[in-house]
C-alpha cells in the first residue's frame, strides 16, 4: 500500500534506482564473472604447466632410473676389471719372482761356465806343456838310442839303459 501512494515520479526514480542497482549487481557479476574466467583460464594454464612439469619430471626420474642403472653396470663392470686386475698383479708378481730366481740361476750358470772356462784353459796348457815334454822326453829317447848306436859304433859300451 505504500506502493499505491507513492506518485508516479517516485516510481520511475525508484525503478530507475533499481534499474541501477540492477545494472550495477549485472555489472559486477559480469566482472565477477569475468574475473572467474580470467582466474579459470589461468587456473587451467597452470594446470596444464604442473602436468607438462609432471610429465618431465616423470621422464626425468625414468633417465635418473635408466642412468643409475648403467652406473651400477659400470660400478659391476669395474669391479670384475678391479679383480682382473689384482689377478693379474699376483700373476706378475709370481712371473717376477720366477725371474729372480732364473736371473740367480743364470748368474751361477755364468760363474760354474766361467769357472770350466778358466778349467778347460788350465787343460789346454797342462796338455800344450804336456805334449811338450812328451816329445821332449821322446827326443831325449832318440838322443839316447843315437848316443847308445854310436857309442856301439866307437866300441864302447851302452851309456843309457832303459
Amino acid at each position: 500500500m505504500n506502493n499505491q501512494n507513492k506518485t508516479q515520479q517516485e516510481l520511475i526514480e525508484e525503478l530507475e534506482k533499481l534499474q541501477q542497482e540492477h545494472y550495477l549487481l549485472i555489472s559486477s557479476e559480469k566482472k565477477h564473472s569475468d574475473e572467474l574466467v580470467i582466474a579459470n583460464k589461468k587456473l587451467a594454464f597452470q594446470n596444464q604447466e604442473k602436468e607438462n612439469r609432471a610429465a618431465e619430471l616423470i621422464i626425468a626420474n625414468k633417465e635418473l632410473v635408466f642412468q643409475n642403472q648403467e652406473k651400477e653396470n659400470r660400478a659391476a663392470e669395474l669391479i670384475i676389471a678391479n679383480k682382473e686386475l689384482i689377478f693379474q698383479n699376483v700373476e706378475k708378481e709370481k712371473r717376477a719372482s720366477e725371474l729372480v730366481t732364473a736371473n740367480i740361476e743364470l748368474a751361477f750358470q755364468n760363474n760354474e761356465k766361467t769357472i770350466r772356462e778358466n778349467e778347460l784353459k788350465k787343460m789346454e796348457e797342462i796338455k800344450h806343456f804336456n805334449s811338450f815334454f812328451v816329445d821332449r822326453e821322446l827326443r831325449m829317447i832318440e838322443i839316447k838310442k843315437e848316443i847308445n848306436e854310436l857309442a856301439a859304433k866307437l866300441g864302447e859300451k851302452k851309456r843309457y839303459n832303459w
